[in-house]
């Protein structure tokens, strides 16, 4: 993603973030100056400086004519952090009761919500993981892998290329390109595509005949490996 889309992420409109990087580049500017610099009415840069305000982007700089400057970004994502994980601990002390329904089977679609799943799934792990993905994706997990293995829980990993991670039982094996196959403590799976694009599409299950099906299909997959090692 590039910067003005990395931005939106922190809660700015595409408009408030475009005006926010001309101010990181330029200084303080007054709001006919950001007009004039990028070509967005007067109106709705006045409006969109007066939110950048309110969210922390920027700060009034008084003087005969106002003017505006933009937090640092180190600076403006920290505190938009700090702020959400204060969010995030009241809404878990404070959310409805559920009822314990076991889950069915759930789709889950984009390679973001995927990958999401998958740190929630290693996160919950207790004793033990089977994952099968392109090493490209596992790097991307790498320091979640290293806290399952140095908490003492079995991690077995088939990949396509060599993964250093000390403490893993590792299979080399082609065949992963854009898969994903992940079982934590042989209760829950996560099997489907994953390619890096919003059209991946995942299922998700605690269901235990899901669960037998695709981890049969992993040991089938690494007694291949082991026999053609042999």
């Amino acid at each position: 993603m590039g910067f003005i889309e990395d931005l939106t992420e922190y809660g700015l409109t595409r408009q408030e973030a475009t005006i926010y990087a001309r101010l990181l580049k330029q200084g303080s500017m007054t709001g006919y100056e950001v007009a004039k610099d990028t070509g967005i009415s007067k109106s709705n840069v006045y409006v969109a400086l007066k939110e950048l305000v309110q969210k922390g982007a920027a700060v009034l700089e008084e003087g005969e004519v106002t003017r505006y400057l933009a937090v640092d970004v180190s600076v403006f994502t920290r505190n938009c952090l700090r702020h959400l994980e204060k969010i995030s601990q009241r809404l878990i002390n404070e959310q409805p009761k559920r009822t314990d329904i076991q889950e069915g089977y759930i789709t889950i679609q984009s390679d973001r919500h995927i990958k999401d799943k998958i740190y929630d799934m290693l996160q919950k792990c207790e004793k033990r993981i089977y994952i099968l993905a392109e090493s490209s994706l596992l790097k991307e997990f790498e320091e979640e892998l290293k806290k399952l293995v140095s908490d003492g829980k079995k991690v077995v990993v088939l990949t396509d290329a060599a993964f250093d991670l000390d403490g893993i039982t590792l299979y080399r094996t082609d065949d992963v390109k854009g898969q994903i196959r992940l079982i934590t403590d042989s209760s829950y799976v996560l099997t489907g595509d994953i390619s890096g694009t919003s059209d991946d599409t995942c299922l998700y299950s605690g269901k235990k005949n899901l669960v037998e099906v695709v981890k049969e299909a992993l040991g089938n997959r690494i007694s291949i490996i082991q026999r053609d090692n042999d």
